[in-house]
């Protein structure tokens, strides 16, 4: 009988041994204690600078004439856009570019015979940044009236930016880090625990995208430049010590 009951405590204790094992094993990777949480901050925003660039050209189987019609176009479009508003301090021109123009020339059994020179072909861009965002989005809009004046230019779409971003992402930081520790609080409560010390902060990318695009955000982080009204948010994941 005392062997019986011997044998008894025995397998109690390989049972009792086995289940403690099993359970540090599934655990073993397990942090006690402690709550992860990722709260976002999120905010709307428009644009408060604007940069707008475009080209125009010349062409003249002269050089020196190619350069007198592209000064007289310069010419035009500067005083163009002064009546627009825009001062021209606020005019930035790049260097001329030239390019000499050729055409193939073929025998009359298809034959490639070589290349004739047609011409020069000048070309010149300029850039405008400015903080009145309505009148440079204006004029962009409105740069084809040069046709009229025999001017042919080359508008590209304005490229639209925030000046106060250090700013905005500080606010993004702290409405993030808000939203995690609500969050953390809510499971901490949920749990039967209270949120003690903070172990660890990490910031995620930020994004901005344009307001109702349906942009992707990216693991660089995206910064969009075609839209005016943007959408600015950032992620915060905190690790919290739970009593």
């Amino acid at each position: 009988m005392k062997n019986y009951s011997n044998a008894i405590i025995f397998g109690i204790a390989i049972v009792a041994a086995s289940i403690f094992l099993g359970k540090a094993y599934t655990d073993r990777n397990k942090k006690d204690g402690e709550i992860q949480v990722t709260g976002l901050g999120k905010t709307d925003f428009s644009s408060d600078l604007i940069v707008w660039e475009g080209s125009f050209g010349s062409t003249s189987i002269d050089l020196k004439q190619a350069y007198i019609s592209l000064e007289e176009n310069k010419s035009i479009i500067n005083t163009y856009l002064n009546k627009k508003g825009i001062p021209s301090e606020e005019i930035v021109y790049s260097a001329v570019q030239t390019r000499q123009k050729t055409k193939q020339l073929y025998t009359i059994n298809g034959d490639y015979a070589g290349e004739e020179f047609v011409g020069y072909e000048l070309t010149q861009s300029l850039e405008i940044k400015s903080e009145d965002v309505d009148k440079i989005e204006k004029v962009s809009r409105e740069i084809t009236e040069l046709l009229n004046q025999g001017v042919q230019f080359y508008s590209q779409a304005p490229r639209y930016y925030y000046t106060k971003l250090a700013d905005l992402k500080i606010e993004m930081i702290s409405k993030a880090t808000e939203d995690a520790r609500l969050r953390a609080e809510k499971i901490a409560e949920f749990s039967g625990g209270e949120l003690s010390d903070l172990e660890s902060a990490k910031m995620g990318i930020f994004q901005i995208t344009g307001q109702n695009s349906g942009e992707d955000y990216s693991w660089g982080g995206t910064f969009n430049t075609s839209s005016r009204e943007k959408t600015a948010s950032i992620t915060m994941k905190l690790v919290y010590k739970v009593d």
